[in-house]
């Protein structure tokens, strides 16, 4: 199982930037996919996941609104957009699939929002 992440880099306060994570190893269009967050000397945070079809997508109150989880199961891709971001979203990002029993991690990708 293999998941790689890709986008992030420094954005000013407002601005947008959209996290890709490219999975293979595993059956794509058949696992729930999710992103979470890790700000410095702060937990690992949920953020959002979209079920395997795309139809469902649940999202934490604190991106509600602001941030936009897709899939392309035809690319084994999974996508973070995020518009509208805040200093407070500066964190490295992950994705993360859950193949029973363990949880399977990317290197995840460093977001920092600053002016």
């Amino acid at each position: 199982v293999q998941l790689v992440e890709s986008g992030g880099g420094l954005v000013q306060p407002g601005g947008s930037l959209r996290l890709s994570c490219a999975a293979s190893g595993f059956i794509f269009s058949s696992r729930d996919m999710s992103w979470y967050r890790q700000g410095a000397g702060k937990e690992r945070e949920w953020v959002a996941t979209i079920t395997s079809s795309g139809i469902s997508r649940l999202y934490a109150d604190s991106v509600k609104g602001r941030f936009t989880i897709s899939r392309d199961n035809t690319k084994n891709t999974v996508y973070l957009q995020m518009n509208n971001l805040k200093p407070e979203d500066t964190a490295v990002y992950y994705c993360k699939v859950h193949l029973w029993p363990r949880d399977y991690w990317g290197q995840g990708t460093q977001v920092t929002v600053s002016s």
